[in-house]
Parts: C-alpha cells; sequence; structure tokens
C-alpha cells in the first residue's frame, strides 16, 4: 500500500503521435504501452465520499486492480494536489462484491486507454477517452510546469477538473443521454 500527495494536471491533446514523438525527443521512456483502464467510483448512499471531496476507486488496469482512495483536493495554485492511497487487489471482483456487502455502490464508471510515460521525478501519461484525448503530468510543481513549457503548454490550458467532472461537462454541453463515460455508453447515446 502507497500514500503520497499526487501532483498533478491535465492537459488536452489532438495529436497522440505528436505528443509520443515529443515525450520521446524529450528523452521519457515509456513504461507502460497503451493499456486499457476501467475505473468504478464508489460511495455510500447519499453521497458523503463526493460531498467531501473525496473519491473512492477501483480500477483494472489491464490484468491489474488498484483500489484507491483520495482526499479533498487542496486549493491554491495551477495544480491538483490531494493525498492518494492505493493498493494493489488481488481479485477485483471480490473487492467490488465486499464493497457492495458494506453499502458502497458504483456511483459513476469511465473508460480510457492509457500510455504511461517516466522521466526524473514524475511520469507522463497519455489517456484516450470516449470524450476526447487528456495528458496528465504527475510530479513535483516545478517539474510540472517545466515539462508543460517543453510540450508547448501554457498555464492557461492546464485542467485540473476529475474525468468524472470532465465527463459532466461535455454531456452538458453536448446534450448527451449517456450515463457513464464508457465507450458503450457514449456510442449508444450518439445512436439516439
Amino acid at each position: 500500500m502507497t500514500s503520497s500527495s499526487e501532483v498533478e494536471i491535465k492537459f488536452r491533446t489532438e495529436d497522440l503521435q505528436s505528443l509520443e514523438n515529443s515525450l520521446q525527443r524529450l528523452g521519457f521512456s515509456e513504461i507502460t504501452p497503451r493499456t486499457h483502464e476501467m475505473n468504478t467510483l464508489f460511495d455510500l448512499p447519499g453521497k458523503p465520499l463526493r460531498a467531501r471531496g473525496e473519491l473512492l476507486r477501483l480500477r483494472k488496469y489491464g490484468d491489474q486492480w488498484v483500489l484507491t482512495h483520495k482526499a479533498k483536493s487542496k486549493q491554491g495554485g495551477p495544480h491538483k494536489n490531494r493525498i492518494e492511497i492505493e493498493t494493489r487487489v488481488q481479485d477485483g471482483e471480490k473487492m467490488e462484491a465486499i464493497l457492495r456487502a458494506l453499502q458502497f455502490e458504483a456511483s459513476f464508471r469511465y473508460e480510457k486507454f492509457r500510455a504511461e510515460w517516466k522521466r526524473d521525478n514524475g511520469h507522463v501519461v497519455i489517456d484516450e477517452t470516449p470524450i476526447g484525448n487528456f495528458g496528465e503530468i504527475e510530479g513535483p510543481p516545478e517539474w510540472i510546469d517545466s515539462v508543460a513549457k517543453q510540450l508547448g503548454i501554457h498555464p492557461a490550458d492546464y485542467i485540473t477538473e476529475t474525468y468524472a467532472g470532465l465527463f459532466f461537462a461535455w454531456k452538458k454541453l453536448t446534450g448527451s443521454s449517456a450515463d457513464e463515460m464508457t465507450y458503450a455508453a457514449i456510442n449508444s447515446s450518439l445512436k439516439c
């Protein structure tokens, strides 16, 4: 189990190949190739975790399962900063059954394909989601700003919103009837 302060920013990206080329040019190494990821957020009835700005997530990343708790994000500055505690789980389906037995309910699901890149004190991930492509830069604040600048990302382009927040903003903008950020739900809503 690990506990750490997670400092990151997201940014939108259209040209995935160009971003990968830039990461290679800047000396990043790909540590995980493009891998499918399914995330389920859990909360208790009445959504007290959400009300406190916290998150409990069960993630399946390739064949691995990880349970994560994230504390409320600290305000101030251009980066998202929150305490994150996570542990690998041997059997995600049993972990989900335990959560449900403890009265937790699935409150939101989101899906993406993620590739991870590393250099020095941090890493960059490339996320392909049903609502567009995003990158994330995670590490010490000065390192984040330096890497962002090297990638041509301006502080005005920093995104600190969660994927759930980005999905609901997208849903409002597009009028989509999808209730989760999965390829199946969004594709189904486009056929209506």
